[in-house]
């Protein structure tokens, strides 16, 4: 198989399973964008929403409008931030974590139920595709 058609290949699986796991969620309320928020929130820790925006790709006054709504939600709550005052700093509370687990909950979920349709060999083959995806994604 030709470099450039397995390129195309693996970016439209990709890309598709994506789409699946992201439309396994526990609250349809809550975009994608404000999952994607929460998530970075879950993995980094807090934020100024100026760093937030950064680390999501968005322009700041979009991020604003995400942070409200969620502080609305009551998945996050803005702080002061500990050394300039012009600043906050966006927190993930009690709520938001418990958000964040039971979408992943549910993704893993919906995966474990689709993996278990596979053959053993399937499996293995998916263990050492994962494996190898997970390196070139970590070579940037």
């Amino acid at each position: 198989m030709r470099e450039r058609a397995l390129a195309g290949r693996l970016r439209l699986a990709v890309v598709r399973l994506n789409r699946r796991l992201r439309a396994q969620r526990t609250d349809q309320n809550v975009s994608l964008t404000q999952i994607a928020a929460l998530s970075t929130l879950h993995k980094c820790g807090p934020l100024t929403p100026g760093r937030l925006a950064a680390k999501e790709g968005v322009q700041p006054p979009s991020m604003t409008r995400v942070i409200a709504a969620l502080e609305e939600m009551g998945y996050v709550r803005r702080g002061p931030h500990p050394t300039d005052g012009r600043q906050s700093i966006v927190t993930l509370t009690e709520s938001g974590l418990k958000f964040i687990d039971e979408t992943v909950s549910a993704r893993e979920a919906w995966l474990d139920r689709k993996l278990a349709e596979l053959s053993g060999d399937e499996r293995e083959t998916l263990a050492r595709a994962a494996e190898i995806i997970d390196r070139m994604a970590g070579n940037e």
